[in-house]
């Protein structure tokens, strides 16, 4: 088979808002863009994503309810279709997907990639409890295994017992779209000339993001100058964290907007992005800030931030739930009148780096009139 005709699958829960979801159909694109054929895969065909896949790309919807329910489809998918490689994301499609392959006796190529540290605490659900342990079953019968930092092939290594030679570390790229994406017009009020300087974070309202950390340290803040806080995201926190922010007093300073399809406009108008989570796999937002010219802040979580920020050269590390050192860094990040060209340092994280990546662990060349770009 030639390898202008090898079709590639990328297998996803869904097209819903997460940063994952958006890399994956950014890398679909990409991958479709430059002349391979490409199945974008998916549990069920909903999401804020959706309108994002390019026409290039075919959407394959297995239909159905979760996803563990979708293995006697991605079964019949691949008997049917015969991929050359998939591509899965998220640790429960990489568990599905190589047992897919497995019962589908298919000769498709699996590479899996991890986006996320694994949680240190212990679920309640009783799936969650046996996923380290399905993925270290499961792992090992991959073609290829990509983590998306250093720390997180380490920590993978190490918590599901693999080889570390074994993983692939290939950086998150960057929304090819994102210079054109953080011009677009912004109106609010809070942006105003002479308005107090807007901080920014973006990420879904859950436990890893530690929201309640960076409320308390923007509540710290605004002890010595006038302040305000736009968090942009959805999730199942949201009420508490709504209710955090009234008992501090703080409900006109802090905004929750939601999910917003266009969160770069916001990053570029913003006098700083902070990014307070308790753990990552990378930590997108943070790298996307960067390319917008914002000046960050970050906690230094497993995995990804110090890589982002070289340890610290292009914006201060604070340690996890820390909420004194992240308002300190805060503060002093403001009052910066000489901050680092975070440009500069974004631009390590573009997607011809990651295709380049992908493709290779896929084991895929480009057509030869896409091989120069």
């Amino acid at each position: 088979m030639r390898d202008d005709n090898k079709r590639i699958a990328v297998f996803l829960p869904s097209l819903a808002g997460g940063g994952a979801e958006r890399v994956m159909v950014t890398l679909a694109n990409g991958i479709a863009n430059r002349g391979v054929p490409v199945d974008l895969v998916v549990v069920i065909a909903e999401g804020a994503y959706l309108a994002d896949v390019s026409p290039r790309v075919r959407l394959v919807d297995l239909g159905a309810s979760r996803m563990l329910f979708s293995l006697p489809a991605l079964v019949r998918y691949l008997r049917r279709e015969r991929p050359y490689a998939l591509l899965s994301a998220l640790k429960h499609a990489n568990i599905i997907a190589l047992w897919a392959r497995k019962l589908a006796r298919s000769q498709t190529r699996i590479v899996i990639s991890e986006r996320n540290t694994l949680p240190r605490d212990g679920s309640s659900e009783r799936f969650e409890r046996i996923v380290p342990w399905l993925m270290r079953l499961s792992y090992p019968s991959a073609d290829a295994i990509i983590a998306i930092s250093g720390g997180l092939a380490d920590d993978l290594a190490r918590r599901v017992g693999l080889s570390r030679e074994s993983i692939e570390v290939v950086y998150n790229p960057i929304n090819p779209r994102l210079a054109q994406l953080c011009e677009a017009p912004l109106t609010h009020p809070w942006l105003k000339s002479g308005q107090p300087p807007v901080i920014l974070a973006v990420g879904r309202l859950t436990v890893q993001k530690d929201y309640p950390t960076l409320i308390e340290a923007f509540a710290e803040v605004r002890k010595t100058q006038a302040a305000r806080l736009v968090i942009l995201g959805e999730g199942e926190l949201r009420e508490k964290l709504e209710a955090m922010v009234a008992s501090l007093g703080l409900s006109a300073d802090v905004m929750f907007l939601g999910f917003v399809d266009n969160p770069y406009a916001w990053m570029r108008h913003a006098s700083l992005f902070v990014l307070s989570s308790a753990w990552e796999g990378f930590g997108n937002v943070l790298a996307e800030a960067m390319a917008c010219g914002t000046p960050v802040v970050s906690t230094n979580c497993p995995n990804g931030p110090a890589e982002i920020l070289d340890n610290g050269a292009w914006g201060q590390l604070v340690p996890v739930g820390d909420a004194s050192a992240l308002a300190q860094a805060m503060v002093a990040a403001l009052s910066d009148e000489t901050p680092p060209d975070v440009r500069h340092r974004a631009r390590h994280f573009n997607l011809q780096q990651a295709l380049s990546g992908y493709l290779h662990a896929l084991k895929v060349s480009l057509p030869k009139e896409h091989r120069c770009e």
